[in-house]
């Protein structure tokens, strides 16, 4: 009974632990895959031939794998991203697939180079093995500790007649 009691602590105790440091450090990031619309507006190519950076487009690229990547050329240029064409007036799709660091090249940008970073999502699943990993050793501790702080009675034992 004892046991049963700890294990229902301690994952209530985990779960309420794990959950809110979760919500306490959850990112933007920590979503489920979607699509991603990356638009370069008109005049785009005229800015970087003038060696200016486009104001639309983020210094910070961060995506969750699995994301879509959609480029949507408003320009009357065609540019490239990685192995995405774009024509003028098209849009391109590129699927982030797995956690990593990508470095594509890019007609659109002044350093010709943008840097992508991709995740794993934080879904149901991480947060339920996280909790699979914690429960273990806090419901170990604890039950050791009520052993310690609430010892088992000793079962009284009936008096034993000794044969002559």
């Amino acid at each position: 009974m004892r046991l049963l009691m700890v294990l229902l602590i301690s994952v209530g105790l985990a779960a309420a632990i794990n959950e809110g440091a979760y919500l306490f450090q959850k990112e933007k990031y920590d979503r489920p895959a979607q699509t991603i619309r990356l638009i370069i507006p008109p005049g785009t190519a005229q800015r970087v031939a003038a060696g200016e950076q486009p104001p639309e487009l983020p210094q910070k690229m961060v995506f969750v794998a699995g994301d879509v990547l959609e480029v949507v050329n408003q320009d009357n240029v065609e540019h490239q991203l990685g192995t995405i064409w774009v024509p003028a007036g098209a849009s391109g799709r590129l699927t982030l697939d797995g956690p990593n660091r990508y470095s594509y090249s890019c007609s659109f940008s002044t350093s010709r180079f943008l840097g992508l970073e991709v995740r794993n999502p934080t879904t149901w699943g991480t947060r339920l093995s996280a909790l699979a990993i914690t429960v273990p050793p806090l419901a170990t501790f604890l039950f050791i500790y009520s052993l310690a702080a609430f010892p088992l009675k000793p079962k009284s034992r009936a008096p034993s007649q000794d044969r002559v």
